[in-house]
């Protein structure tokens, strides 16, 4: 869904209506502080800091960022620190915090289901976002895009109150070296850590060998997958063996690549289908497959409580309509080396791209790699970095080309793009899946917006109701 797109809004929504509804949990931090300086107009982010348990916190917070009546159009937005391996306190309460936030609105006032999805690519402010969102009580915590074995006991350990560690990856680490992460609860709380719920974990999979992984050498207990297929928007997992482009220069998918659901099902935990499941029908053939239910991610991402901005969303609308609408398997744009699913609309960075090459940058950091560097101490590079600096940090020429600032793209998509000599405002990076091709599908005739709950309406027809695993 990207940064800020299935924000609280609309987890909160989808949860009204019954469903799981999922936070992304990409770059929190950020689109906290970046509320506060645009004024926050409504006042929920100053009303859900004020629920947060350490109040000085989140004074800190509101102190260092917080602008009455907004930020000039034409100011840039003030930073935060960049994650990395050894983040300073200011940075850790903040990522707390701000997960807290996002959580807790989400699950304000009502009984329904509230999960949040990670990506095990984005390791640096992965334990204190998942402790933010444990504080504010969340039910879920899924995560792909790579193996995340650690996570389960992560989970059993907060909920315990108890120090917790994340192996880092370190490209370029010598053999038998480790880097480790960690957070202590207790600590952060002040010297009492809190007992809190473990949440069920449910793991991102794109094949049976992971799923099998996960269920069992993980740390912890897995409670249940989402099986995605590769027309799933935001990142997919590559193609097995050697890459091949077809004639549009997307990733070539095969026999190989199709999910062995028998495996998956000898498992016997619950899994949901995603991945072009989200149209009329496909609930009742993810449950005849033996699926809990299906994951859906386009549909709700152009709904009126999502995230992206109303001028994009009727951008998709117009060509949907038109039958103009591409998505475009992007197998270089993302720093992290997955494919990437990009819409193809005027004035985004994927319009852009066939112009004249825009200054680069990396100020937000969320993609960047930990690399060792000569002297043995970690350093940090991202292939979206001005190639010379990542050349110069050892990398290769090769790496930077067709890469985009992903990061700064998601943060203009949801109308928090930040500004910058160079270039003016960053351009917008929309993400979605194949099935953004036929959105307009969920337009009644004469009106040009639909709700979360007529999406959820439409694909239950007399299905049951979300049914949570172990529950």
């Amino acid at each position: 869904m990207g940064a800020g797109v299935s924000d609280w809004r609309l987890a909160r929504a989808v949860s009204l209506a019954g469903q799981l509804g999922v936070v992304s949990g990409t770059a929190l931090a950020t689109i906290l502080v970046r509320r506060l300086q645009t004024g926050d107009a409504d006042g929920q982010m100053r009303r859900a800091l004020g629920q947060f348990p350490m109040p000085g916190v989140a004074a800190k917070i509101l102190a260092d960022y917080f602008i009455p009546g907004g930020k000039p159009a034409n100011a840039p937005f003030k930073l935060t620190p960049l994650p990395g391996l050894d983040p300073g306190p200011d940075y850790v309460a903040l990522t707390v915090a701000a997960n807290f936030v996002e959580v807790f609105l989400a699950k304000e006032g009502h009984g329904g289901l509230v999960g949040i999805n990670f990506l095990e690519k984005i390791q640096f402010p992965t334990l204190p976002s998942i402790f933010g969102a444990m504080l504010a009580g969340v039910d879920y915590v899924l995560m792909g895009a790579g193996i995340p074995r650690a996570i389960p006991g992560v989970l059993d350990r907060l909920a315990r109150g108890e120090t917790v560690g994340l192996k880092m990856d370190i490209e370029g680490g010598l053999a038998g070296e480790e880097i480790h992460s960690t957070f202590d609860p207790a600590a952060f709380c002040g010297g009492s850590a809190p007992l809190l719920k473990r949440p069920y974990f449910l793991g991102i999979v794109a094949s049976a060998t992971l799923a099998i992984t996960l269920a069992r050498k993980s740390s912890g207990q897995v409670n249940g997958f989402i099986v995605e297929g590769e027309t799933a928007g935001g990142h997919n997992a590559p193609p097995r063996g050697a890459l091949q482009l077809n004639a549009l220069g997307e990733p070539v998918y095969g026999t190989r690549d199709v999910v062995e659901l028998e495996k998956i099902r000898a498992l016997e935990l619950p899994f949901w289908l995603a991945g072009s499941y989200g149209s009329p029908g496909k609930l009742a053939e993810a449950l005849r497959l033996g699926a809990a239910g299906i994951q859906v991610g386009t549909a709700f991402a152009f709904c009126e409580e999502s995230g992206i901005r109303p001028d994009i969303k009727q951008q998709v609308f117009q060509l949907s309509r038109a039958g103009r609408l591409r998505v475009f398997t992007d197998p270089l744009a993302s720093p992290t080396g997955f494919p990437f699913k990009v819409v193809q609309l005027p004035g985004t960075l994927s319009d852009d791209r066939s112009s004249a090459p825009r200054n680069r940058r990396c100020d937000l950091g969320f993609l960047r790699h930990a690399y060792r560097k000569d002297d043995g101490t970690p350093g940090y590079r991202c292939p979206a970095e001005p190639v010379d600096d990542f050349i110069r940090k050892g990398g290769t020429l090769e790496e930077t080309i067709g890469r985009e600032c992903v990061c700064n793209g998601l943060m203009a998509t949801i109308g928090l793009a930040q500004m910058n000599s160079e270039n003016g405002l960053s351009l917008p990076l929309v993400t979605a899946g194949n099935e953004a091709a036929h959105i307009a599908r969920f337009l009644k005739p004469g009106r040009d917006s639909y709700s979360a709950a007529e999406v959820v309406r439409l694909l239950l027809g007399k299905a049951e109701k979300f049914v949570a695993p172990l529950a």
